[in-house]
């Protein structure tokens, strides 16, 4: 984006008319602490109710509360507006406003500025009364134009101080008001977002916040010589805007699920708080238990009693649940596990983002345990697919894993509205007599589906354990029942396969490259092959959300393009590196599941940056595969 003043920007009296772009990157960071992400995500939030497209990325570190002006420990927020539909990060920033120079070399590491960027600083470190402080902000100062940014110096701190004698607490709002002002956006709304997001705080504390969102409006018009005006989407349909743990939680109300029992675990903790705060509007429970192996025991228990039910996890805790997913698919009890996947192994990369629980999410627990595995790619997604998981677990008396990404859990998008409907609710529990003589497990011999007896239904009473067992649920060595059971449950979900259709292929039908992804990597996949294919490029995607069963039609998809690689933000080995050779090289999970699934030489894209995708490292990899030179990618 160009930030230097040009001749359609024109003086009106004391204000400059804003001259229209279709989208802009903003960043803030700094310590963490300081607001960032509230300015962020209101910035977002408002952006969307004035119709434009809107992806939000939180900058989270790994620490609770790290050293202050430490690199390692910037806090903040990416805000990707748009003239168009938006669905992921972008590349690099346009403009980015810092708290101080130090959590900037972070975020340059990640290559997340340019020669493009412009930067808005506070000043105050200049005047520090230490002599290292000043001498580490001037440095870093010739640093960052040394790299081509645009720096401008901001006494955000001075200006704060004519309304709170702490500005620490207070920047924030005051830099929404310089972005309201830069960015054109309706001061109604960015005052109605303060009355929101502050609703529990005194009416002192959100008036003094609303004086800092004028304050640093006035600021903005008094000292930028530059406006701009990202203009709507041209949408009629009534929006909504959330993130994507919000719209987990919201699809867990609207699915019918009548139990939540989960225990606190980065990133998916948001979704038990959201529900705290509106699930009892709805008759729903949030049990918050001891543990992680609790929480799924709690909820299988009501499962099994009748009520629909969901545990919410990461990685860490899914690991912690497997032998009682196993007693789940053994029993045969509906449920609905959410997986907001973050870096790992162990503890990991708890604020990070990762895709490494997909083979342990379909492959996790001891001996032989199908279930269902689908992933949402949109935040839109997220509030839907609760809604099939609960239905599919019931269909087929099954666990059904969800998995998410810290990506969708934090990120900000506006949607359509959904339009409630009554189908997706639980149907009345049957609870007519059992019939007399039917086992529990009367297993259909082409379906593998059978009739589950509720307790309390008239001679509907069984024996439920997660040993092996027969048709009657009474605990059975014998080798014919126990080969049986297991094939029957591994037929239901055949079953359930036999229903899905082939994926549709964004792109030509063919080609040189098809690119195959899976969750929140949606985005930024097809907005490279876009690019891509703007550029004449032969390359096509598709993107999977059932991920166990796989769905039918991949084989003959994939015999149409000369090279199937997977993208996915989870490890894999590359070839050329020290000891990897073609016989030991391990590939991202997608890409090992599909080289089982249809014997293809599937290759893959991956990393483990604990960052969001961003289109241009994809396009950059399409033209090293294509043999083309990189040209310079816009951000």
């Amino acid at each position: 984006m160009d930030y230097i003043v040009s001749s359609d920007i024109l003086n009106e009296g004391d204000r400059i008319k804003p001259r229209k772009i279709k989208q802009a990157i903003v960043e803030i960071v700094s310590d963490s602490g300081e607001g960032a992400q509230k300015c962020g995500q209101s910035f977002g939030a408002i952006s969307a109710k004035m119709g434009n497209g809107v992806w939000t990325v939180e900058i989270i570190p790994a620490e609770i509360q790290p050293p202050a002006r430490s690199r390692e420990g910037a806090s903040g927020i990416r805000v990707r507006i748009g003239s168009d539909k938006v669905t992921n990060m972008g590349n690099h920033a346009d403009l980015v406003i810092a708290l101080n120079e130090q959590v900037v070399y972070g975020r340059i590491r990640q290559d997340a500025y340019n020669g493009n960027t412009l930067m808005f600083i506070e000043n105050k470190w200049a005047k520090s009364e230490q002599e290292t402080i000043r001498q580490q902000y001037s440095e870093a100062l010739l640093k960052f134009k040394e790299l081509g940014i645009k720096v401008v110096e901001i006494p955000m701190e001075e200006e704060c101080l004519k309304l709170m004698p702490d500005p620490r607490k207070g920047k924030n709002m005051w830099i929404l008001g310089l972005l309201s002002y830069m960015y054109d956006r309706d001061i109604p709304k960015a005052e109605d977002q303060i009355r929101r997001i502050f609703k529990k705080k005194t009416d002192a504390v959100i008036d003094l916040n609303i004086k800092l969102l004028h304050a640093g409006y006035d600021w903005a018009r008094e000292n930028l010589p530059f406006r701009y005006e990202v203009t709507p989407m041209d949408v009629d349909n009534d929006m909504v805007v959330m993130n994507g743990n919000e719209a987990l939680s919201m699809g867990i109300m609207a699915s019918g699920i009548e139990l939540c029992s989960m225990y606190p675990i980065t990133p998916a903790t948001s979704v038990s708080h959201h529900l705290a705060e509106n699930f009892e509007r709805v008759g729903g429970i949030v049990h918050q238990a001891e543990d992680e192996i609790s929480a799924i025991g709690f909820a299988i228990g009501a499962s099994f009693a009748g009520k629909p039910a969901v545990t919410v996890t990461s990685g860490p805790g899914l690991a912690l649940k497997t032998e009682f997913i196993g007693l789940a698919v053994m029993a045969e009890i509906p449920l609905v596990i959410i997986d907001v996947q973050r870096g790992g192994p162990s503890t990991g990369l708890p604020t990070k983002v990762e895709q490494s629980d997909l083979l342990a999410a379909i492959y996790g627990e001891a001996g032989d345990a199908p279930k269902i595995v689908l992933a949402a790619a949109t935040i839109e997604e997220c509030f839907h697919f609760v809604v099939l998981a609960r239905k599919l677990a019931e269909s087929f008396r099954t666990p059904v894993i969800l998995l998410s990404d810290a990506n969708l859990a934090t990120g900000v998008q506006p949607f359509p509205r959904p339009k409630i409907d009554p189908l997706w609710l639980t149907n009345p529990i049957d609870q007519s007599p059992w019939k007399d003589g039917a086992g529990p497990f009367e297993w259909d011999e082409n379906t593998g589906t059978s009739k589950r007896p509720i307790p309390g239904q008239k001679g509907g009473m069984y024996t439920v354990t997660g040993l092996a067992h027969g048709k009657t649920g009474k605990v059975a060595y014998d080798p014919e029942i126990n080969q049986a059971s297991v094939e029957s449950r591994s037929r239901k979900i055949a079953s359930f396969q036999k229903s899905l259709k082939p994926p549709k292929i964004n792109g030509d039908p063919e080609g040189d490259i098809l690119l195959v992804g899976w969750g929140s990597t949606l985005g930024a996949i097809e907005e490279a092959v876009a690019d891509a294919r703007a550029e004449g490029l032969k390359v096509s995607s598709l993107h999977l959300r059932f991920l166990f069963p796989i769905v039918p039609g991949l084989v003959d998809i994939f015999n149409r393009f000369k090279k199937v690689i997977t993208v996915e933000i989870n490890y894999s080995d590359t070839l050329g590196h020290p000891m990897i050779t073609q016989e030991n090289r391990r590939y991202a999970q997608l890409a090992w599941l599909l080289r089982a699934k249809t014997h293809m030489d599937i290759d893959c894209f991956s990393n483990v940056y604990g960052q969001p995708l961003n289109p241009e490292k994809v396009l950059k990899m399409i033209k090293s595969e294509l043999k083309i030179e990189n040209s310079e990618v816009k951000g």
